[in-house]
C-alpha cells in the first residue's frame, strides 16, 4: 500500500534533523514518493551602518542562502545513494515558506523535528503550531531522540455522534484517514496497533450530585452504560469499515487493541499514551471544513501539549488553509 506520492522534508535546525531525515527517506523509499528537503534562511534586514536596499545587503542575503545549501547538500549526500534527493533553500518566514512550498507543489506530507526541543509544551505562538493549525496536508513531527523505527503506535479517534449533521461526514472521514495512516505505519514496521475513543455523558456530574435534582443512582448507571454502548457500536462500526479498507487479513495481522476509556480526551489520550508508552500518536487536529483558517481545537491543542512522543498530525478533507502561494 502506497500512501504518499510527494514528501517534504524540513531540516531546521540542520544538525538535530537526522531522525526525520531518515523517516522521509525510508518512506520516499517505501513508497516510490518524490522527496524534497529543505531549509529555510531568514530575510537578511538593514543593520547598522548598512544602506536600505544597497548591493551589501543582497550580497549578504545571497552569502547566506549558499551557506545553508551547502549545509544542507552535505547532510543530505550520504543519503543520496538510496533515493534521489532535491534541496531546497527558502527564505523568510518558516512556517509560511513551509505551507506556500506544500501549496505549490501538492505535497502530500510535511516531516520535519521540533523547533523546541523541550517538545510541544511550549510551543504556542511558534513555527511548529502554526504549520499544525494551518498546513493542508498531515504533518509529522519527529522528535531529535526519536528510533529508528516505532514499537507502540496510538490512533485516537472520535467517533462521537453527537455532533451537528453537516460536521458528522467530516469527521468521519477523518477518523478512517487516521486509522488507515496508522494501519499502515504499523504494518510497515511491524509496531502495535492501538486505537482509542474517549468518550463522556453530559450532565452526568449534575445528575448525581445536583443540589436541587438529583436522579436515582440506578436511572444514571442506565443512562451512563447506554452511551457506552452506543460509543463502543460506533467505534466497531468504524473498525469494520477499516477492515474493508486496509483488508481483513492486514488486521488480523496487526490485531490493533482497541480502548473506550470514559472521561475527557484531552485527560484520558496523553494518560494513556503514557501507559502503553506510546512513541507515535496519530490524530486528527481540526475537525471542521470549508473554515478557512479555523483555528486548532482546543482538546487537540491541550493533548499535544501533554505528550512526549512523536505526532503525525491529519486535517480532515476539505480543509482550507489560511496561508495563501502569493501572500
Amino acid at each position: 500500500m502506497k500512501i504518499f506520492k510527494n514528501i517534504l522534508c524540513v531540516l531546521e535546525p540542520v544538525e538535530v534533523c537526522q531522525p526525520a531525515l531518515e523517516r522521509a527517506v525510508t518512506l520516499a523509499e517505501n513508497n516510490q514518493a518524490c522527496l524534497t528537503v529543505v531549509d529555510v534562511a531568514p530575510y537578511v534586514t538593514v543593520g547598522f551602518g548598512m544602506s536600505d536596499g544597497g548591493s551589501g545587503l543582497a550580497n549578504l542575503q545571497a552569502t547566506m542562502i549558499s551557506s545553508h545549501k551547502q549545509q544542507l547538500e552535505a547532510f543530505v549526500k550520504p543519503f543520496t545513494k538510496r533515493i534521489k534527493i532535491e534541496t531546497k533553500v527558502l527564505v523568510g518566514t518558516p512556517f509560511l515558506e513551509i505551507i506556500r512550498e506544500v501549496l505549490h507543489h501538492g505535497c502530500d506530507l510535511v516531516i520535519k523535528v521540533p523547533e523546541n526541543q523541550d517538545w510541544l509544551g511550549r510551543l504556542f505562538g511558534s513555527d511548529d503550531m502554526h504549520i499544525l493549525r494551518k498546513c493542508p496536508c498531515p504533518v509529522w513531527l519527529i522528535k531529535s531522540q526519536a528510533p529508528k523505527t516505532h514499537r507502540v503506535i496510538l490512533a485516537a479517534v472520535d467517533v462521537d455522534d453527537a455532533y451537528p449533521t453537516q460536521e458528522l461526514g467530516s469527521r468521519h472521514a477523518l477518523n478512517r484517514q487516521i486509522l488507515e495512516m496508522a494501519s499502515y505505519l504499523a504494518l510497515a514496521e511491524a509496531a502495535d496497533l492501538h486505537i482509542v475513543h474517549a468518550w463522556s455523558v453530559l450532565g452526568e456530574g449534575s445528575m448525581r450530585n445536583g443540589g436541587f435534582i438529583r436522579a436515582a443512582e440506578k436511572e444514571v448507571n442506565a443512562c451512563v452504560e447506554q452511551v457506552r454502548l452506543q460509543h463502543g457500536a460506533n467505534l466497531d462500526d468504524l473498525m469494520r469499515e477499516v477492515s474493508a479498507d486496509i483488508g481483513q487479513d492486514a488486521l488480523k495481522y496487526l490485531k490493533p487493541r482497541t480502548h473506550l476509556v470514559k472521561g475527557g480526551a484531552r485527560k484520558e489520550i496523553p494518560e494513556l499514551a503514557r501507559r502503553i508508552d506510546a512513541d507515535l500518536i496519530v490524530m486528527g487536529t481540526v475537525a471542521r471544513t470549508g473554515v478557512s483558517g479555523f483555528i486548532m481545537g482546543n482538546t487537540a491543542e491541550s493533548i499535544l501539549n501533554q505528550i512526549d512522543c512523536s505526532v503525525l498530525a491529519i486535517k480532515p478533507p476539505g480543509f482550507k488553509t489560511p496561508v495563501n502561494m502569493d501572500d
